[in-house]
């Protein structure tokens, strides 16, 4: 019994930790499956001890406190969790206490989507409030953001007086991969499955963030309607579905636990066909007036139970890491395992995704390693399983490169990021990437230079580095697939022209990590030349207004690389701007609207905001999102906005497109 008491308390103690990771900082510590064993443990101790269970356990928990930022809200009615089956035992048993109550039981058996539980609520028919679970008691206000979801109405069909349904807010399988592989690109740490990172894009302070994430959602449980009845699950989801609610199709009455059982298994093996991740199933009574009855524990309703899938986890070796360059120069580990089948294919490689990860997880070259499929895509090692090492592992840990693989410039990380980069511009495993983002419109403006020639020039090793492109001849460019002589002078007509950009062009160009176009532009109105650039120190450069720490800190290791020094002095041997202002005359000091800002609001039937915002740059001004006391101008076009407002009320001079176009004129744009 002692040794019992003392197991106990180290469960609570450690669910509490995974759940304050879990819920409040969307960095799970482990894998799905390990936490629900813990649980599960937990569970069946307190049940041998019931007199000894706090009332502060994981157990009688339901789920996450509120996280900061957000306000919080009381749910109507406690949003209650499932108790787990992992059996067919299990269901049988489940069975038996339903029909002790409800002798002639059926059963509605729905899939268990693998997301964010939220509460959503419709007054006169229209979507009023939205809440994250929480703890079940209170949760946290995300109405915004879950008004950017597409498939969750802002209307139902029909006016309903209240309306308050439950759902589960979730990331489909293809966007958790695209949005993983944006963040590896971006040398940020990627999201651990798709319930993470849902819960990431759904508790974000900025609505539009959870916008630019294809979330999608089902609803399948009605918490408070007036002046309707229902009588059954499944009459609930056809009412909901009636109402505009997204519902999942893919449910199944059933008469039997038998037939239950089989209708998990079915999709125990279809689950990774489905675009969306399940980890089980619900069962819930279909008749709703018997749930009554069979009332509910504190944590969790007797009249459902989720049946959880066994975790798709293997045990292989790790045998070796790769090391993979990306397009922006992120140098990304690979795990090399034994081959092992796993969700239906066979898995050689995993992602390791950073070397902050392998230091945490201490993973060595020989471990015997756990793996599964995050998402059901993406081959992962959950841990190395440390009670199998036999000790020569102790001179195999895997350390951060000094130098890239493949073009062996020193690597470099900048502070607060947990990648590793090769800065080199012209890294063969980086340069067609470079050569692409050179030629784009908001750097050198190259017409003709996109993607498909840019491959051939590389791949017929016509162009080795970036000042290369300035070298090239009609004879060469007609080496290539669909060029003829009309296009290939076009190109090199094109490639002559920009030679002529200003500075703050080819220093966009360069594709230095964080320096965007508006940034070089403020960095070049203060450093006209790019010599001055290899002498700057990041306190030089944190000395201009628009520079922080991490800009800083990339310049000077862009900037300290010798082989992108060569190639800034080939490109100017080449002819290529090396000063901003190219009447000699000018100086940042001269430029008339230096210090002053704009805003623009409505539409401009002359240029697109991006082309006006260019023109006041370009003049020494800059443009903001917002309207102050300090504001100089609000540039007005057809049906502004709010903004237009603002300046009237705080007495800033608003100008229309027409004066506006005569005093860029009288300023020479």
């Amino acid at each position: 019994m002692e040794a019992d008491q003392r197991r106990m308390i180290t469960l609570r103690d450690e669910i509490r930790k995974l759940d304050y990771h879990y819920y409040v900082l969307d960095d799970p510590l482990i894998s799905d499956t390990e936490y629900d064993r813990l649980m599960w443990e937990l569970c069946q101790l307190e049940q041998k001890y019931p007199a000894d269970v706090p009332p502060d356990s994981p157990t009688q928990r339901v789920g996450g406190k509120p996280r900061e930022g957000f306000r919080t809200v009381k749910h109507s009615t406690a949003l209650l969790s499932l108790e787990n089956a992992f059996s067919f035992a299990d269901l049988q048993e489940f069975d038996r206490r339903i029909r002790r109550v409800v002798p002639q039981a059926s059963y509605l058996v729905e899939l268990k989507i693998d997301g964010v539980s939220v509460a959503i609520t419709y007054e006169e028919g229209i979507l009023a409030r939205a809440a994250t679970r929480g703890d079940g008691i209170n949760g946290e206000d995300v109405t915004a953001n879950v008004r950017t979801i597409k498939s969750i109405p802002l209307r139902l069909h029909d006016p309903l007086k209240r309306l308050e349904v439950r759902g589960e807010i979730f990331m489909p399988k293809r966007e958790f991969l695209r949005l993983n592989t944006e963040k590896e690109e971006k040398g940020e740490r990627v999201f651990a499955n798709p319930r993470n990172a849902a819960a990431g894009s759904l508790r974000q302070l900025d609505p539009a963030v959870t916008a630019g994430r294809a979330l999608a959602a089902f609803v399948y449980d009605i918490l408070l309607l007036e002046e309707y009845s229902l009588s059954s699950q499944e009459e609930m989801l056809l009412f909901l579905q009636e109402q505009g609610l997204p519902t999942n199709p893919l449910t199944k009455s059933c008469d039997t636990i038998q037939d239950v059982y089989e209708f998990c298994l079915e999709y125990e093996e279809k689950r990774h066909e489905l675009p969306y991740e399940i980890d089980g199933m619900v069962v819930k009574l279909n008749p709703l007036a018997p749930r009554t009855q069979l009332g509910q524990t504190a944590r969790s309703p007797r009249w459902a139970i989720a049946y959880k899938f066994a975790a798709e986890e293997k045990t292989t070796v790790l045998r070796g890491i790769e090391l993979n360059v990306g397009r922006t120069g992120i140098i990304t580990p690979t795990a090399l395992l034994d081959p092992v089948q796993l969700a239906g294919t066979t898995v050689a490689r995993a992602s390791l995704h950073n070397f902050d990860l392998i230091k945490e997880k201490d993973i060595r070259i020989g471990d015997h390693v756990l793996v599964h499929k995050a998402g059901d895509i993406i081959p992962e090692i959950i841990r190395p399983l440390k009670e199998e090492r036999t000790g020569q592992e102790q001179e195999q840990e895997i350390l951060a490169p000094e130098e890239c693989p493949v073009c062996h410039s020193q690597v470099v990380r900048l502070e607060g990021e947990v990648a590793y980069r090769c800065e080199n511009i012209n890294c063969p495993a980086r340069l067609k990437e470079s050569l692409v983002f050179f030629a784009s419109r908001d750097a050198m403006d190259i017409e003709g230079l996109g993607p498909a020639v840019v491959n051939q020039l590389v791949d017929r090793g016509l162009v080795n580095d970036i000042a290369d492109l300035y070298t090239l001849t009609m004879e060469s460019l007609l080496e290539l697939e669909r060029m003829g002589p009309k296009s290939a002078q076009n190109l090199l007509d094109a490639l002559e022209k920009s030679k002529q950009r200003p500075l703050h062009r080819l220093l966009t160009a360069l594709g230095i990590r964080h320096i965007g176009a508006k940034t070089a532009r403020a960095l070049t109105q203060e450093i006209t030349s790019m010599e001055q650039f290899f002498e700057m120190q990041a306190d030089d450069y944190m000395a201009i207004p628009e520079v922080g720490p991490k800009m800083a800190e990339s310049l000077v290791n862009f900037f300290a690389e010798p082989r992108n020094r060569q190639t800034i002095l080939r490109l100017k041997e080449l002819g290529l701007p090396m000063q901003e202002f190219n009447s000699g005359s000018s100086t940042a000091a001269d430029l008339p609207w230096k210090g002053k800002t704009f805003v623009l609001t409505g539409t401009l039937a002359s240029m697109t905001r991006k082309e006006a915002s260019e023109k006041i740059e370009a003049l020494g001004g800059k443009t903001s999102a917002s309207v102050s006391k300090k504001t100089a101008y609000v540039v007005v076009g057809d049906e502004p906005g709010s903004k237009y407002d603002r300046a009237v009320a705080l007495g800033v001079p608003i100008l229309d497109e027409k004066h506006f176009l005569q005093l860029l004129q009288e300023n020479g744009q």
